[in-house]
C-alpha cells in the first residue's frame, strides 16, 4: 500500500470512529427512561460484561482495553485462525464461541454497533498463529466496512487474510446492502473451526465457510421488540396481539406484521420461508438451529422445536442434527429464528467433531 492510500485508508478508518462516536453519543442522550436491567449504567454494559466473562472463564483471555477475547492458551503449532465480531447484544454470539473447535478472537464492539477497524486489527493481530486469519463476518454495512478495512491493515503488516460474508436471512427482499448474517454465523464457526483445528490450510477453510453459507437459510419472528439499555425503550412498538414476521437481529423490520398464532403455524411459516428460497438436495442432511432471540423461554423453544420438525418432516426433510437454545440473540427481543443448513458428509462431520467454549461444547459423536 502506497503512502497516498494508506493515508486515505487512515482517514476513512477515524471518520468510522467518530461516526461511531457520536452514534453512542446519541444514543445516551435518548436514554431518559429507566428501564429494568442488571446494569451498571448504559455507558459500561459492555465492558463490564467482559470483565464478568473474564472472571466465569479462565481459558479466555480477556484484553478489556481492545476489546479483544482470545484462547488464554494459544495452539501449539501453526494454524489457521477464526476471528469474528460484531455489535454486542447478541450474545453468546461472538464471545461465547472462542475456544478450541471454533474461534481463536472476538471482537465485540457497543451495543448493536460494528467494533471499529482497529480493534479489528488488535484480534487478528493477537490470534494470527502462523496460517493466515479467516474473518467471518455478517453483512451488515458496519461490519462489513471495518473488517474490510482490518483486512487492509493486517494484510500491509504482512498477515494472510481471507474472509467469509455470512448473508443468510431469507426475510431480506431487494435489498441494495443484500441479506443479513444471523444464525448461519454460528454454523460458520463451528464447521470452519472445526476444519481449521485439523490443520487445513486458509483457503480451504475459506472455501468451506462459503459453501456453508450457500447451503444456510434462517428467518426469524419477534414477539417483542428488544431494549436498547442506552436507548431506554423498546425499538419498536407491538400489540399484545401482534407479530413481526421477519425481523432483523437489530430489530430491522421485517416482511410484515401479523397475528400472534399457534406455535405450529409460526413454525409453518418460518420453514416454508426457507424452503421457498431454498431447499436442501438429496445427497444433504439438515442441520437445524431453532434459536432464541434473548427473551424466549427455553420450554418455548423446544414447542417450537417440535412444531419445525413435524414440518420439516411434511417437506420430506428430517433433521440429521438440531440444536435448541439462545446462540443468536438481539438483547432481550421475545422471539425466535430457525436457520436450515444442507450438509453434505463433510460439514456433518465438522460439526459432530469436538469443541470447548464458553457457549458450546461438544463432545465426539458416538
Amino acid at each position: 500500500m502506497n503512502q497516498m492510500n494508506r493515508m486515505k485508508l487512515m482517514n476513512r478508518i477515524n471518520r468510522c470512529k467518530r461516526m461511531e462516536s457520536n452514534e453512542s453519543a446519541g444514543c445516551g442522550r435518548r436514554g431518559t427512561t429507566a428501564v429494568k436491567k442488571l446494569i451498571n449504567s448504559p455507558e459500561s454494559v459492555v465492558d463490564d460484561a467482559l470483565a464478568g466473562l473474564a472472571a466465569a472463564h479462565p481459558a479466555l483471555a480477556v484484553d478489556l482495553d481492545r476489546r479483544v477475547v482470545t484462547r488464554a492458551v494459544r495452539p501449539a503449532g501453526p494454524k489457521v485462525a477464526l476471528v469474528s465480531g460484531g455489535g454486542s447484544g447478541h450474545e453468546p454470539l461472538h464471545v461465547g464461541f472462542v475456544g478450541p473447535g471454533m474461534l481463536d478472537a472476538a471482537c465485540p464492539g457497543d451495543l448493536f454497533t460494528s467494533p471499529p477497524p482497529d480493534r479489528i486489527l488488535a484480534a487478528a493481530q493477537a490470534a494470527d498463529n502462523g496460517a493466515g486469519v479467516l474473518f467471518v463476518v455478517k453483512n451488515y454495512t458496519g461490519d462489513v466496512l471495518n473488517f474490510r478495512l482490518a483486512a487492509e491493515l493486517a494484510v500491509e503488516q504482512g498477515h494472510r487474510v481471507a474472509t467469509v460474508l455470512v448473508d443468510d436471512d431469507v426475510a431480506v427482499r431487494d435489498s441494495a446492502a443484500g441479506r443479513r448474517g444471523t444464525g448461519a454465523t454460528l454454523l460458520v464457526h463451528k464447521i470452519c473451526g472445526a476444519l481449521a483445528e485439523r490443520g487445513a490450510g486458509l483457503d480451504e477453510v475459506r472455501e468451506l465457510g462459503e459453501r456453508v453459507v450457500a447451503a444456510s437459510r434462517s428467518f426469524a419472528i419477534a414477539l417483542t421488540a428488544a431494549t436498547n439499555p442506552a436507548v431506554g425503550r423498546p425499538g419498536f412498538d407491538l400489540a399484545e396481539d401482534e407479530i413481526e414476521v421477519g425481523v432483523g437481529i437489530h430489530g430491522e423490520p421485517g416482511r410484515r406484521r401479523d397475528r400472534l398464532r399457534p406455535a405450529r403455524e409460526l413454525a409453518a411459516t418460518a420453514v416454508d420461508a426457507i424452503l421457498d428460497d431454498y431447499r436442501p438436495g438429496p445427497d444433504e442432511q439438515p442441520i437445524l438451529l431453532v434459536n432464541g432471540l434473548g427473551g424466549t423461554p427455553l420450554i418455548e423453544l423446544y414447542v417450537l422445536c417440535a412444531a419445525v420438525t413435524d414440518r420439516l418432516a411434511e417437506h420430506g426433510l428430517p433433521a440429521a442434527r438440531t440444536l435448541v437454545g439462545s446462540y443468536v440473540t438481539s438483547l432481550d427481543m421475545a422471539g425466535f429464528s430457525i436457520t436450515l443448513t444442507g450438509a453434505d458428509p463433510r460439514m456433518l462431520e465438522l460439526w459432530d467433531a469436538p469443541a470447548d467454549t464458553p457457549a458450546l461444547v461438544r463432545t465426539r459423536r458416538t
